[in-house]
């Protein structure tokens, strides 16, 4: 059995859907679950909508809007509309419910942003029965038991494969179609598994169902050496070990989530990176084996943010007080993408979110003397070269530069 996860991209207007559904038809005589995105921009809509609601503005528009993007696609690949418009009201309306609702703000964001996949994938599935494809529609949020850490829930991997491999006997006879990036708590309260992490929820439904692969489908003919868009002559990775594309995600290349390689490392399963505008293209397949003198990996990693923490008496930065600095980003559940001290300072790069960094401030203030700069790019070049080297040390707007035996990161503005 296996597993495909479609994006965003891949769903994102009707001619997409169809050639989404092609691909499956392709492979509809064995057993296939399929984890699918919110449609195109939708996640970001549906922030946007949280944000204007919040801040007194015109939210309501913001869902017209989407919904409008949604009736657009329904309508273009229904005969009968009638069911799937139902649907989508009573989607819209429970998105109107959960802005309504008191709570915390990580709480009411996986509510609300979810909806984003649950409606996708109802469009996804009754188009697949319409053109004749037997097919299960199942609820993430009843499969992927998390705990209550909202925007970024921790598996319970016990439970959870529990609940997965009840599905075993359905896809012995019939398709599945599920979300991905959400999940529940054991309250039932909905949680998500981190921004793009559609990626992450197929490798743990593949992990929990021992499935013979994984092949995430994408606008790109595979895992690539750089971003097309910035580097024009980026080269396509044949194969790859999982661990050259764990540290890849690590620092941010954004073709695969950084929480999907490791279930799928630890049972051996293969992960296929492959074209849907391109189906026969061979892609890229990551796997346990060893491959010498790979070309440098550049990744850009945008809307960074440079911290740095001032001891204020004169002393040094000792154990003692990156202990205070470490506990208060592990107690607000942030992660560091690159590090480096002084005497008398601790500086470090962190994704940029306005609530965490107010957070962390107001934590440090009470010990350090604490900067900040935001609207930065971390750009980091793996296995470089020397002219790779070279080239990159000298962007201009370097405001943190740190370099071991493979690996050169830059952080700039840009």
């Amino acid at each position: 059995m296996k597993v495909f996860k479609f994006g965003g991209a891949s769903v994102k207007d009707a001619p997409a859907v169809r050639n989404m559904t092609a691909i499956v038809k392709s492979f509809s005589n064995e057993p296939l679950l399929i984890v699918v995105s919110a449609m195109g921009k939708t996640t970001n809509a549906l922030e946007r909508i949280i944000q204007l609601y919040k801040t007194g503005g015109d939210y309501v528009a913001e869902i017209n809007a989407l919904k409008a993007f949604h009736q657009t696609i329904v309508k273009a690949l229904f005969t009968d509309a009638g069911p799937i418009q139902e649907a989508l009201d009573e989607i819209t309306e429970e998105m109107y419910m959960h802005l309504e609702q008191s709570g915390d703000e990580d709480w009411q964001y996986d509510k609300i942003v979810s909806l984003g996949e649950v409606l996708s994938s109802v469009i996804v599935h009754r188009y697949f029965l319409q053109e004749g494809l037997s097919c299960t529609w199942a609820d993430a949020r009843n499969l992927v038991r998390t705990d209550s850490t909202f925007r970024e829930g921790k598996v319970d991997w016990e439970q959870t494969e529990v609940n997965i491999r009840s599905l075993k006997e359905k896809l012995e006879h019939t398709l599945v179609i599920t979300q991905g990036f959400i999940g529940g708590d054991a309250d039932s309260q909905t949680t998500t598994l981190g921004r793009e992490g559609s990626d992450y929820t197929a490798a743990i439904f593949a992990s929990c169902l021992q499935a013979e692969s994984v092949t995430i489908w994408k606008d790109v003919p595979g895992v690539m050496n750089a971003d097309p868009k910035r580097i024009p002559n980026a080269e396509v990775f044949p194969e790859l070990p999982y661990k050259e594309a764990a540290e890849m995600t690590y620092y941010g290349a954004s073709v695969i989530h950084p929480k999907t390689i490791k279930p799928l490392a630890l049972k051996n399963i293969p992960l296929y990176v492959k074209s849907f505008l391109n189906p026969d293209l061979p892609g890229t397949k990551i796997h346990d084996c060893r491959i010498d003198h790979l070309p440098p990996l550049i990744v850009f990693k945008e809307n960074q943010c440079l911290v740095s923490c001032k001891v204020t008496d004169y002393t040094f930065v000792d154990e003692e007080q990156l202990t205070t600095i470490f506990h208060a980003l592990s107690e607000l559940n942030i992660r560091l993408n690159v590090m480096q001290n002084s005497a008398i300072s601790f500086s470090f790069c962190i994704d940029f979110r306005e609530n965490k960094l107010n957070a962390l401030i107001g934590r440090l203030q009470e010990q350090f003397e604490v900067y900040y700069n935001t609207n930065l790019t971390l750009i980091t070049i793996k296995n470089y070269d020397e002219h790779s080297f070279e080239s990159y040390r000298k962007q201009s707007g370097i405001l943190m530069e740190q370099s071991s035996r493979s690996t050169l990161q830059v952080l700039v503005r840009m």
